[in-house]
This record gives structure tokens, C-alpha cells and sequence, in this order.
């Protein structure tokens, strides 16, 4: 999400400042209205690699997203190619059935797709479907090879910190967002881009847009609790996310510097 212009705070983009120290790529290239695929991704991450690797610079991703940083080491599973016809033709049925109905359809065809999108999730719930429209076969037959990709020699290192810790300092950095000012960052986003944007859809800005049970806005106290709440889950998931990583290397936080020196010299 920090391939989005506006979304500083929320995504604890690196400053000015530490950018200079240590130059960052693949940030503010994209309005919050624009879409950002891991095809993409891959696609540029791949482009600044060779770049840098020429030039004689050892390149580093870093994150973030599990799905997307998956997909850069193991390569993009084999999905079928988008049809902006079928594409079109979901959007309409999206905007005359409405989210929950679309989303119950995915529940019956592809249920395991359907337990990890939400409703609002547009772009991945129409994409979902879209799949199986094509091929009568859900998400997961077009699954990633359990394989690093033999384009690059990997060093994977996964830093690990005690769940109890990480779980302390998701609360603290969230007291801390809003110290800084998300909220009324969030709250200028919502007015220029509203809630289909991709960009609101990341934890810390969407749940701005939820409603109390009585249909009520939430006061600034509920909406922290729901994005430490939602931290904390994307957290877990990101864990397993990053588990099945072939040769990754777990690294418990405090011996991490030790260890990314030895790569680095290993990789030389």
C-alpha cells in the first residue's frame, strides 16, 4: 500500500529523511484510485533488480506483503488472463445484486477464495469470480509451484518476534498513527477517492468507512480498536503467508542484524 500518493501515515511509509540514508523504490507511483497488481509489482520489482544488480548494488525486497513478496520469489501462479468483456458484465451485476449477493456466489463456487475476501474487497471478489466464470475452476487450481524462481540467487531471511511483542507494538504504533495525524489523512482520502477505491480498502483507512449497528458513524475510539483489531489478524496471516517460503531462513528479531550481515557477505 505504499505504492499509494497520500497514504503516509497509515502505511508508515520510510520519511524523506530515512530515504535519503537509504534509497526506497516502488513508492507514491500510484493514485489510491488506481489499481496495483502483484503482475505489476512483479514486473518492476524484476526491472530495478537487473538495474541495480548491474550497476553492482545488492537489491533488497522488502515487506510487506506476503502475497506479493511470494510472488516475486516463487513467480505468478498460471491464472488465466483477464476478459474486460466478463469483467465489465460483473461490475454491472455488482452495482444491481450488490456486494453481499456477488459474495455469497463466490461462497458457493470457490469457498476457500470467499473466506479470504471480504465483501468489499470489489476487485478481488470480481476477479475471484471472474476465474471461475472462465474455467469452471476455482482460485486455487492456479496455485504458485513450490519453487523459487531460478532467476535469482535468494536469500530469504523471515524476522521473528514473540507474538505477545508483536501484538504490544501493532497497539503502539496504532496510539501512534494517530497521534500523527491519520485520521484527518483518512478523512481527506475518503472525500476525494470514496470507498471503492483499491487504495481504501488497507487496513487503516477502511475502517473509516464502517458504520455502527444503529448505522451511525464510529466514534474515533471504535475505529482505533477495529484497525489494532484488523492489524492483528493480517499480522497472523501474514505469518503463514511467509512460513512455506522454500530455504527461508526464520530469524528471531534481536540476532537479525548478524544475520543479514552474513548473507550480504555470502552473496558477494
Amino acid at each position: 500500500m505504499q505504492v499509494y500518493r497520500g497514504m503516509d501515515i497509515g502505511t508508515a511509509k520510510p520519511t524523506p529523511a530515512e530515504q535519503k540514508i537509504l534509497p526506497h523504490y516502488l513508492i507514491d507511483i500510484k493514485n489510491p484510485d488506481e489499481q496495483f497488481s502483484v503482475a505489476e509489482f512483479v514486473d518492476r520489482a524484476d526491472a530495478l533488480c537487473q538495474e541495480f544488480w548491474a550497476e553492482g548494488a545488492l537489491p533488497i525486497i522488502c515487506g510487506g506483503t506476503g502475497f506479493y513478496i511470494r510472488s516475486f520469489l516463487l513467480g505468478l501462479p498460471a491464472t488465466p488472463e483477464g476478459d474486460e468483456a466478463l469483467r465489465e458484465r460483473l461490475r454491472e451485476e455488482l452495482e444491481k445484486r450488490g456486494e453481499a449477493s456477488m459474495w455469497q456466489e463466490l461462497k458457493e463456487c470457490d469457498p476457500d477464495s470467499a473466506d479470504k475476501i471480504a465483501p468489499s474487497d470489489h476487485y478481488r471478489l470480481l476477479r475471484a469470480l471472474e476465474i471461475f466464470r472462465l474455467t469452471g475452476k476455482p482460485r486455487a487450481c492456479f496455485a504458485q509451484e513450490p519453487k523459487l524462481r531460478d532467476k535469482y540467487d535468494f536469500t530469504t531471511i523471515i524476522l521473528e518476534r514473540p507474538r505477545e511483542e508483536l501484538y504490544s507494538r501493532i497497539e503502539a504504533r496504532v496510539d501512534k498513527m494517530f497521534e500523527q495525524g491519520l485520521e484527518s489523512e483518512a478523512r481527506g482520502l475518503m472525500q476525494k477517492y470514496g470507498s471503492d477505491a483499491p487504495g481504501m480498502q488497507a487496513i487503516g483507512y477502511r475502517e473509516f468507512f464502517e458504520r455502527s449497528p444503529d448505522g451511525g458513524p464510529l466514534s474515533t475510539e471504535e475505529i482505533k480498536a477495529k484497525i489494532k483489531r484488523d492489524s492483528k489478524k493480517y499480522a497472523k496471516k501474514q505469518c503463514v503467508f511467509t512460513a512455506g517460503i522454500p530455504g527461508a531462513q526464520t530469524v528471531p528479531i534481536a540476532a537479525a542484524a548478524t544475520a543479514i550481515k552474513a548473507a550480504s557477505l555470502r552473496t558477494r
